[in-house]
């Protein structure tokens, strides 16, 4: 049985990934840092699983690293842990560099020092954020990178030691530079789980209005639960090499929010340009028609923006036989809200019981 360490596993690609090794076979053990209080809803349906096993570490920390390594002895290991929020690598750019750069350099020398750098093979979550200010487009393995924010300077300096520890060290490690890709496990935060999840509340009557940034950024979105297989892919090649992988199909914020929000039951009309631009309600229900449910704020403006990310999966395609359009991106919208839907009425449910019972303790009804 292999033995796979996953860094960041309480994520959305970590507990994709720990399913999928599971039904691999994979004895899969993940790290996950000390806190006050435990973050695991991704993962809480894996505890308990015989081929599932949970060590306390952090990125930050490398004699801890190397201790979880030497005990698990891994064939592979995967690191998914970083800051991935772009727009918080803006307000905390000193955390994100000693996560996402130093703390690859980490992983990298505790494997050195446990004695593992010619069995085990790691790979190295990367991101398109790299190509940044794009110089072509579609991006590929071979475009320039330009990296437009902390987040991505840091991860393009994880890229690099990486290359510099295969080349120097002769190391099995690699990097997949995986554009976005989301789920209905993806952060509240991110944009994408943003707008579904305020899709389903406006449908509901939850939300007033939805406020978004740059309407016009493109992106080649992907579902999470396909590009976990990539990953596995990647390391189980003769040769450890980088990968591009995306769905080579690319569409706006604005054409996001207005699937999202059709599956939710809402037609919108988009009026204005720029920061006056507007979704207004052409039908759906009756007490929304003609309210503007989405609009955009300058508070959601990045100092410095990617707007034109396009990846080129041929290289994946050809070498790894992957297919990475097994979800399109309408079904991906689709599994997004649907579940936030379901979510918001469960909320709504348990909120109406929360309210019942305070009014009847109010009224002596309970005690």
């Amino acid at each position: 049985m292999k033995r796979a360490l996953i860094t960041g596993v309480t994520g959305q690609d970590g507990s994709y990934l720990s399913e999928f090794l599971i039904e691999k076979g994979y004895d899969v053990h993940g790290i996950i840092r000390r806190s006050s209080v435990d973050y695991r809803e991704r993962i809480a349906h894996l505890e308990g699983h015989p081929q599932f096993h949970l060590h306390y570490g952090d990125m930050g920390d490398s004699m801890g690293l190397v201790q979880v390594i030497r005990k698990v002895q891994p064939d592979e290991i995967y690191n998914l842990a970083a800051q991935s929020h772009v727009q918080v690598s803006f307000d905390s750019p000193e955390f994100t560099a000693d996560v996402d750069a130093t703390g690859v350099l980490r992983i990298l020398e505790a494997v050195r020092a446990c004695g593992l750098e010619k069995t085990c093979r790691i790979y190295q979550a990367s991101t398109s954020e790299l190509y940044g200010k794009v110089e072509e487009v579609p991006q590929n393995e071979n475009t320039p990178f330009h990296p437009y924010s902390p987040y991505a300077v840091a991860k393009q300096y994880g890229f690099w030691i990486v290359k510099e520890y295969r080349e120097a060290y002769e190391m099995y490690c690699c990097s997949g530079i995986l554009f976005n890709h989301e789920s209905e496990r993806r952060g509240e935060t991110f944009v994408t789980r943003k707008i579904t999840l305020a899709a389903a509340r406006i449908s509901q009557g939850l939300q007033d209005c939805l406020y978004l940034g740059n309407m016009d950024s493109l992106r080649d979105w992907g579902y999470a639960k396909d590009y976990v297989e990539c990953m596995w892919l990647i390391l189980q090649q003769d040769k450890p090499e980088d990968f591009v992988i995306a769905t080579g199909v690319q569409h706006s914020v604005r054409e996001f929010t207005d699937l999202a929000f059709r599956y939710a039951g809402i037609e919108l009309k988009f009026e204005g340009e720029g920061i006056d631009e507007k979704g207004i309600v052409v039908s759906g229900p009756e007490n929304l028609i003609g309210k503007t449910v989405v609009a955009v704020s300058e508070d959601f403006y990045r100092p410095t923006d990617v707007v034109n990310l396009w990846g080129d999966p041929t290289k994946a395609k050809a070498k790894l036989g992957w297919s990475p359009n097994k979800t399109s991106f309408e079904e991906l919208v689709k599994i997004m809200v649907e579940a936030d839907i379901a979510k918001v009425a469960s909320e709504g449910a348990a909120h109406k019981v929360r309210m019942n019972l305070a009014e009847y303790l109010e009224k002596g009804i309970v005690k």
